[in-house]
C-alpha cells in the first residue's frame, strides 16, 4: 500500500491467486449440417461439459436424451416419439453421446438437439442450435443415344462416402450394383434403384423417357355417319411422359381441338374432310 500526500488518494495493489476454471455448461456437435439418403443410417455425435460441483455439491448427470419436438422446457425424448419407434439408439458416456437413426424417412428431416439433466437444482442444459438433418431421396438421371439408354442413380447430397447402389427390374433385384446401368432404348421395363442393404426400391423409373410413337386414330361410330349425329375421334400414342394431343383438319392451319378425344356434336355436311392428331411430349412430336 502507498500513500500520496499531494492528492490524498490511497492506492491499494491487490493480488489474487486464480485456480483452474471449472468446465462450463456446454454441448458441442461434430457437425451442424448433415445430409443423408432415405433408407440409410445416420449417426449424430456430440460432446458435453458441466461443472463438477455447484455450491459445494457434486454434480451428476441423471438424464440424457435427444429431441426434435417441443422446446427446452418441454422436449419430447426421441425414444418416446412414435415416429422413431425401433429406429433409434443412444450411446452415451459422462462426456459424449451418439444418436443413431436407422431406415431414414424424409420426415426425419429436422433439427436435432441434445439435452442433459443433472442432480443440481436447475442443472439442465440443451445444446442449441442443434444439428440440422436433411433426408433426400435418390433420383434417376437418363442419358439416351440412338441404341441404348443409361440410367444413373444419384443424390443431391454431398456424400463423403458414396453408397453402393442396387438396381431392380420390375421389383426383382438385378446383378448390377453400380451407380448406372445401360438398357435398350426401346425397353419398357420398370427399373428401380436403392441403397445397398435396403430391402425395397427407393426410386423407380417406369421406363426410359421416349418421344411419342406414331398415333392411331379411331372413329365412333365406325359405320356411316349421318348428318346431325354425334361423332368422336380418339387419338392414342405410346409415349413417356404421356403425350398431349392436338387435332387438325386438312386445309386449315388453326387447331380444331385439344385432348385425346375430339367430339363433334350435330355434325354437318360441310364438316366432312380429313382429320389428323398430333401427339407431343418433352421428347418430341409425331403426327397421325
Amino acid at each position: 500500500m502507498s500513500f500520496s500526500a499531494a492528492t490524498g488518494f490511497v492506492v491499494l495493489f491487490l493480488s489474487v491467486t486464480v485456480g483452474q476454471d471449472e468446465p462450463a455448461w456446454s454441448v458441442k456437435y461434430d457437425r451442424s449440417q448433415i445430409c443423408a439418403l432415405r433408407g440409410s443410417t445416420v449417426m449424430i455425435k456430440c460432446s458435453y461439459t458441466y461443472p463438477s460441483s455447484v455450491d459445494g455439491r457434486n454434480a451428476e448427470v441423471k438424464t440424457r436424451f435427444w429431441f426434435t419436438k417441443g422446446n427446452n422446457q418441454v422436449p419430447v425424448d426421441l425414444e418416446k416419439d412414435s415416429d422413431y419407434k425401433s429406429r433409434i439408439t443412444y450411446e452415451s458416456t459422462e462426456s459424449s453421446s451418439i444418436l443413431t437413426i436407422k431406415d431414414l424417412k424424409q420426415r426425419d428431416s429436422a433439427e436435432y438437439k441434445f439435452r442433459f439433466i443433472t442432480n443440481q437444482p436447475g442443472g439442465a442444459f440443451t445444446g442449441s442450435p442443434g444439428v440440422t438433418l436433411t433426408v433426400l431421396d435418390l433420383r434417376v438421371q437418363v442419358r439416351r443415344s440412338e441404341t441404348q439408354t443409361e440410367l444413373k442413380c444419384e443424390s443431391s447430397c454431398d456424400l463423403t462416402k458414396p453408397p453402393s447402389y442396387v438396381w431392380f427390374n420390375k421389383g426383382k433385384k438385378m446383378e448390377e450394383q453400380t451407380s448406372s446401368i445401360l438398357v435398350s432404348v426401346r425397353d419398357g421395363d420398370r427399373y428401380s434403384c436403392s441403397v445397398k442393404g435396403h430391402d425395397l426400391p427407393l426410386t423407380f423409373l417406369s421406363c426410359p423417357p421416349d418421344a411419342p410413337r406414331p398415333p392411331s386414330v379411331s372413329v365412333t361410330p365406325s359405320d356411316d355417319i349421318m348428318e346431325g349425329s354425334l361423332v368422336t375421334l380418339t387419338c392414342s400414342s405410346d409415349a413417356n411422359p404421356e403425350a398431349n394431343y392436338t387435332w387438325y383438319k386438312e386445309g386449315e392451319e388453326a387447331p380444331k381441338a385439344s385432348g385425346r378425344n375430339f367430339t363433334i356434336t350435330n355434325i354437318m355436311f360441310k364438316q366432312r374432310g380429313n382429320y389428323s392428331c398430333e401427339a407431343q411430349n418433352s421428347r418430341g412430336r409425331y403426327n397421325s
